[in-house]
């Protein structure tokens, strides 16, 4: 069986983070073993098909939505991370230690 590719790898971990939750790109990079990789995790996701992986659900490692403008209109990443529950102001999601997800501790 061939090895996944790096954008597979992304992807799979991306489609498990839960509704109502973020990560980082810097965290999904480190689950996947290549830590300093984390703009290669934004590439990945700027070539995704957004309503098959909630790349809305990656933000910066301080919470804020730097991946917005790679959605349709600039409020989209926001408006679908606040129907789940997030809340963002100026563009950087509150609370964010407790909507955190970081696939090193629920992933297995």
């Amino acid at each position: 069986m061939p090895e996944k590719s790096f954008f597979q790898k992304v992807y799979e971990v991306v489609a498990q983070i839960p509704e109502g939750k973020v990560s980082t790109y810097g965290a999904i990079a480190k689950y996947i073993s290549s830590a300093n990789a984390s703009r290669m995790v934004g590439w990945a996701l700027n070539k995704a098909d957004t309503l098959e992986v909630p790349a809305h659900r990656v933000v910066n490692r301080i919470g804020m939505l730097s991946g917005k403008y790679h959605f349709d209109g600039l409020t989209l990443m926001q408006q679908l991370l606040e129907n789940e529950g997030v809340r963002v102001i100026d563009n950087q999601v509150q609370d964010f230690e407790n909507v955190f997800w970081d696939p090193s501790k629920e992933l297995i």
